[in-house]
């Protein structure tokens, strides 16, 4: 049966609405109307509250800096900091302004940031609390500090200075004041490409996480994943505080697994959202730091941005007490594209990445004819989430997206109730001998196996077969298990071509700052190395 296309409205289940807003300048309006007492943010070591007036007053305080510049609307600027009250505050202050705001990952090295500014055309980058001490050469760096006291009242400083002469240059010439964002994909194959989305892309991608998860007022999270990528931005910081909700901002602005759970009692959390490796170190820390369901109420957790394993989530869901929501993220979509649903609104289908939350979805052959139901092939996402494409790159742009569809290069399959299982990246496919191997499928029964923690699988170069299949797997301490079980295991569930032709216990696999595997560092690592068990 063929399934050319699989789409869900926004849901409106049980009387929830999911917010109204245009962009990320009228994000916080309707609160700051109706709660402007209630709390926003929550943050640091000494968790100090901030409203959403006072939130919004801070984020004026900025604009109006910023209007003093010389900046005008559609101009790019950068943002450079932790997870801290300092991002929060300099990306709604900028969009409040009508400045589109770049986030860039403050722990890459001078040159490397300097590279991103220079590809953007950034006017200025306004910097935060880091993770690095390195700056940016070449763009005027703007600090900003927030100053928030216990008894509620709190103050913005931008440092502001004299712009050079107006030149626009690199992909800034492509904005407008349309924009909101400039966005890095993780680039880990490829260089990073920079995705625009407009202020409507974040508006149509909140509502819909909103509505997928019925966030509304009574709900708070703790920041986990980093702001400088679409989970943690979209997912847990913009649509908390569209919706009315709480987020609170660790310590030093970043996820430290000792502290976790005392920072989920101390905002009362309903729910959080993070990458697989950050679940499993949460999952074999339980047994001494999960403070049991009575002090962590969740509704839900949610896991993005890698493939999680379903004996995993399984296992999550057993100790946390509360549904583990797999969902399907891409920065080309302004993150979130499916999700499996709430409990009350549909089947939980362990090993899927739910049903889409908004976008349209095809899976495509070669020739782009849409597969039967069950049936491999490309995922394409359409929908009023998904870019126009890549800024300065109008060959890539070319190459992924055709009228309004966007070839997302992932592997995938539709089942009859328009839930989309995950198999792969074509870009990662193994070639052995004419057989196409999927490493993200081997990963997956590598990391079935009782003792393993984590599995990475990539290309050897074979002068015969091309290419062989190796693998690199983490194991649990304590649990004796050597390669030779672990490829015992893998005979009676992969097909033989499958069957890594080498296996790598090692400490730790390489990972990007977005939390997935890093294949380019994996492959230079492992590729070449003599085998040890």
């Amino acid at each position: 049966m063929a399934v050319p296309t699989t789409t869900a409205a926004v849901r409106d289940a049980d009387g929830f609405r999911a917010p109204a807003l245009t962009g990320l300048a009228d994000l916080l309006d309707h609160q700051v109307r109706t709660r402007p007492r209630a709390r926003a943010l929550v943050v640091g070591g000494d968790r100090v509250e901030l409203s959403y007036r006072a939130l919004r007053s801070l984020a004026d305080d900025v604009a109006g800096a910023l209007a003093t510049t010389g900046l005008r609307q559609g101009d790019a600027v950068a943002l450079l900091s932790a997870n801290t009250a300092e991002f929060v505050v300099g990306l709604l202050g900028a969009a409040r302004a009508g400045l589109v705001v770049a986030p860039i990952d403050p722990a890459l090295p001078r040159s490397q940031l300097t590279a991103r500014l220079d590809a953007l055309g950034a006017r200025a980058v306004i910097t935060g609390p880091t993770v690095s001490d390195a700056q940016p050469t070449g763009t005027p760096a703007w600090p900003l500090h927030v100053d928030i006291s216990r008894a509620g009242t709190a103050t913005a400083t931008l440092g502001t200075g004299a712009l050079p002469v107006r030149r626009i240059r690199g992909a800034a010439a492509e904005l407008s004041a349309q924009d909101a964002l400039v966005l890095f994909t993780a680039g880990t194959t490829d260089r990073a490409k920079m995705v625009p989305l407009t202020h409507g892309n974040v508006a149509a991608s909140v509502r819909g996480i909103c509505a997928t998860y019925e966030l509304g007022p009574g709900d708070a999270t703790v920041a986990v994943m980093p702001f400088f990528h679409g989970h943690g931005l979209l997912a847990a910081l913009l649509s908390s505080l569209a919706s009315g909700g709480c987020v609170l901002l660790p310590e030093r602005g970043r996820f430290s697994a000792g502290t976790f759970w005392d920072d989920v009692r101390a905002v009362a959390a309903t729910w959080f959202t993070a990458v697989p490796t950050i679940h499993e170190i949460l999952l074999d820390r339980s047994a001494r730091d999960y403070p049991g369901p009575r002090a962590a109420p969740l509704k839900f957790v949610r896991s993005c941005s890698a493939p999680l394993n379903p004996a995993t989530q399984r296992a999550l869901e057993r100790t946390f007490g509360a549904p583990l929501l797999s969902a399907y993220g891409i920065t080309e979509a302004t993150h979130q594209v499916t999700s499996e649903p709430l409990p009350q609104h549909g089947f939980l289908k362990h090993g899927t990445v739910g049903r889409s939350t908004g976008a349209k979805l095809r899976v495509v052959d070669r020739e782009g004819r849409s597969c039967p139901s069950g049936t491999e092939g490309e995922v394409w996402v359409y929908g009023p989430t998904v870019t126009r494409g890549y800024l300065t790159g109008p060959a890539e742009t070319a190459r992924s997206f055709s009228d309004g569809w966007f070839r997302t290069g992932d592997l995938g399959s539709l089942d009859e109730d328009g839930y989309l299982f995950l198999t792969g990246r074509i870009k990662n496919l193994i070639n052995r001998g004419g057989e196409k191997i999927s490493p993200e499928h081997v990963e997956d029964i590598l990391a079935g196996c009782p003792g393993v923690v984590e599995a990475a699988v990539f290309a050897l170069p074979d002068p015969v077969y091309g290419q062989r299949v190796g693998a690199a797997v983490v194991v649990r301490e304590g649990e004796g298990i050597g390669a030779d079980q672990i490829l015992r295991y893998c005979r009676h569930r992969l097909s033989a071509f499958e069957v890594p032709d080498r296996l790598d216990l090692v400490p730790a696999l390489p990972h990007t700052a977005k939390g997935g595997l890093d294949r380019k560092a994996l492959e230079a690592t492992y590729s070449s190395r003599t085998r040890t068990d």
